[in-house]
């Protein structure tokens, strides 16, 4: 198999190229590949892709049972399908989420003072617990009566 891989090498000869870096190319710093890799999160979580798409809309609406019309954000019984702020809004906790972990992970920084350690993971703790409970919530309006006895 080795030999087979290395046949193009022995018919072609790589080009000795010697390439130099433009100047005005920086490295970007760290918290902008964050804040880029953050933001592409909370787009690809909400469905940006799927509203592209398909092009829902951004709520929808239902009769109440005097035959007035109220905005509804949930598309009810329909996993497949979302509008475009049940997605902004899910996608909003994930990231809360995510970041309530990210905000737990710097308490092991050294030379943290034991005050700000104590407020990060209260901070990070509430995060997540807000995240779990309210993305709970909202699965239980996507789908009245799931997971019930």
């Amino acid at each position: 198999m080795e030999a087979l891989y290395s046949l193009p090498f022995f018919l072609f000869e790589v080009p000795n190229l010697k390439l130099k870096r433009p100047s005005w190319f920086q490295q970007p710093s760290a918290m902008t590949v964050f804040s880029f890799v953050l933001l592409s999160y909370f787009l690809v979580t909400g469905g940006i892709i799927y509203d592209v798409i398909v092009e829902p809309p951004s709520v929808g609406s239902t009769t109440d049972e005097h035959g007035h019309s109220r905005p509804v954000a949930f598309m009810p019984y329909r996993v497949n399908g979302q509008y475009i702020m049940e997605g902004l809004a899910s996608s909003f906790l994930f990231t809360i989420g995510g970041l309530g972990f990210i905000i737990m992970d710097q308490t092991h920084t050294p030379g943290k003072p034991k005050l700000n350690k104590i407020l990060l993971i209260a901070m990070g703790f509430i995060f997540i617990v807000v995240s779990f409970i309210t993305t709970w919530i909202f699965m239980r309006m996507k789908l009245p009566g799931y997971l019930q006895p």
